[in-house]
């Protein structure tokens, strides 16, 4: 057997690297994780222990979690027809577009394009983000509706995986009440118990909320669901109180990304098999081609009905097409869960990564709108569409 301190070192030492060129390249962490892993999966062997297969989960449950907690629903509230809107098209087309695309041009079986529309569905709020911080567009209008109509986006993904796959029976019934109650309570209860016992270096605030995050994750694993889909709801009704608990949020994203989401996105990676990256290249295009072209059906009719610019719009079409995240944690509970074979897996993870960079790089280069405050109205937007 081999020695787990090494194993560790090994694996760590890949988290570090990833972390390295991340900074170099201005990338997110996550894209260069996957990439590592992949290479280093088809180099050397490779295996993730028991132990590390857990830790990756704990990654994508608190990861799906501080997602949600980073939704603003002030936003949401004051763009919610525009938010809205374009963030279930976002979802919906793509999702059955890809799905229908699957099934009868690859005679892909239903739950396994199922999956597929799953994962190219999904919109990355952590490129997303990156790139409207970087450009300054995280302060505009334009900027703020992108990243809500985001978190739309992947609720709908997140909620349909949960639903799809579920078993139905008096587990999913007791999962649905449980979460549901759980929702309603904690915002109640949530800034009460953190003025008892916070500030302490316990953390009884991140172990509560770990407790919770576990218990729902079991009954959700009962009722054949995702753990995710009550980390991401979970995250989202406590949203009011990590945007002001500045501090707590801090304290568990590092918690997160030094430890438990790099064994998550390296162990995704090293599960793509080279061979049929090469030997697929074609599918793999033409699956990022789908999910762009769907992206464009639903999102660019709805950006000129809410006022865009034709720039406007071709730029919110294109960040919404990137996906990263929520692409990759479909993907590989397909493959977990048996629904899919590694080579569709590799197929679909490496169209997911495609879509964090082809968009990313065409939104930026040629489409980056003027900068606008957020008080500026509409008037000066270009009103011709061609």
């Amino acid at each position: 057997m081999e020695n787990i301190w090494l194993h560790s070192a090994i694996w760590i030492a890949l988290a570090l690297l990833s972390s390295l060129i991340s900074v170099r390249l201005a990338l997110s962490v996550a894209l260069v994780e996957i990439v590592i892993g992949a290479f280093a999966g088809n180099l050397f062997d490779l295996r993730a222990a028991e132990w590390i297969n857990y830790l990756g989960s704990v990654g994508a449950i608190l990861l799906t979690f501080l997602a949600g907690a980073e939704i603003d629903p002030a936003v949401i509230k004051k763009h919610f027809g525009a938010s809205v809107g374009i963030g279930a098209a976002s979802f919906a087309i793509p999702y059955l577009g890809v799905l229908l695309f699957a099934h009868y041009a690859y005679d892909w079986p239903w739950g396994q394009a199922q999956i597929a529309g799953l994962s190219l569905s999904t919109t990355s709020v952590a490129v997303t983000f990156a790139v409207l911080l970087e450009s300054g567009q995280n302060r505009t209008e334009l900027g703020k509706i992108i990243l809500a109509a985001c978190f739309i986006t992947d609720i709908g993904t997140v909620v349909a995986l949960g639903v799809i796959f579920a078993n139905y029976n008096m587990w999913l019934f007791l999962f649905a009440v449980m979460t549901a109650l759980v929702m309603w309570v904690l915002p109640r209860f949530v800034p009460w118990y953190f003025r008892q016992v916070g500030n302490r270096i316990s953390e009884p605030e991140t172990k509560f909320i770990l407790l919770i995050l576990f218990f729902l994750g079991w009954l959700s694993s009962m009722a054949r669901s995702e753990a995710v889909l009550p980390a991401y709801l979970i995250g989202m009704v406590l949203a009011p109180y990590f945007l002001q608990e500045k501090v707590l949020a801090q304290r568990m994203r590092v918690m997160a990304f030094t430890l438990l989401t790099p064994f998550y996105f390296l162990k995704a990676g090293s599960l793509i098999k080279m061979g049929t990256v090469s030997s697929a290249v074609g599918l793999i295009a033409v699956l990022l081609s789908a999910k762009m072209i769907t992206k464009f059906v639903g999102i660019l009719p709805l950006s000129r009905k809410f006022l865009f610019s034709w720039r406007e719009g071709i730029y919110t079409t294109l960040l919404m097409s990137t996906g990263l995240t929520f692409g990759s944690i479909c993907a590989l509970f397909g493959l977990t869960n048996g629904i899919i074979n590694q080579d569709q897996y590799t197929v679909l993870l490496t169209a997911v990564i495609g879509s964090a960079v082809v968009p990313t790089l065409i939104a930026q280069r040629w489409f980056q709108p003027p900068m606008m405050n957020e008080e500026e109205d509409h008037a000066e937007k270009d009103p011709s569409w061609p």
